[in-house]
């Protein structure tokens, strides 16, 4: 192959991983993950919690959540992130939660101190992130997840 063509190959390489690199939603960077829900659709309005954290707030299949950043150094370069909802709604069971529990895989839910029920869902950003493509997939794995916990607490 002519010397050129092969610089010039390299070039095109080079300039085309660029863009990947500049798409990784990290959790250190908070403003990635955000712009990652704006990019697939959803809205995304990013703020603190009540010990300083990043606190991202959403809504999919018809519900409010937040996403919560975990592993935080001095309330920023945090590690991991958190898909987290809640609904008010009594008269559940622990065996109801047991039962979507053993037939869900990636989320997990629960009754709280006031018997309300509660979904999370977590995503390990650590060691360089992960690409937009994957975090878009996640998102769609939590609203899928969101709304059949809905559809199953909805009696």
């Amino acid at each position: 192959m002519n010397a050129w063509v092969k610089l010039a190959l390299g070039a095109a390489a080079m300039i085309g991983g660029v863009p990947a690199m500049a798409q990784t939603v990290v959790a250190t960077k908070p403003e990635t993950v955000m712009t990652a829900l704006r990019d697939a659709g959803y809205r995304a309005v990013l703020s603190k919690d009540n010990v300083g954290d990043p606190v991202i707030k959403s809504g999919a299949a018809g519900v409010d959540f937040s996403v919560l950043f975990y592993n935080c150094t001095e309330h920023k370069d945090c590690k991991t992130v958190q898909f987290y909802a809640g609904f008010v709604k009594k008269g559940l069971t622990l065996d109801t939660m047991n039962k979507w529990n053993a037939s869900h895989r990636f989320a997990r839910v629960y009754l709280d101190d006031e018997k309300d029920p509660r979904i999370e869902m977590d995503l390990d950003l650590d060691d360089g992130g992960i690409s937009t493509a994957l975090f878009k997939a996640n998102i769609a794995t939590w609203e899928s997840l969101l709304g059949e916990f809905q559809t199953a607490i909805d009696f």
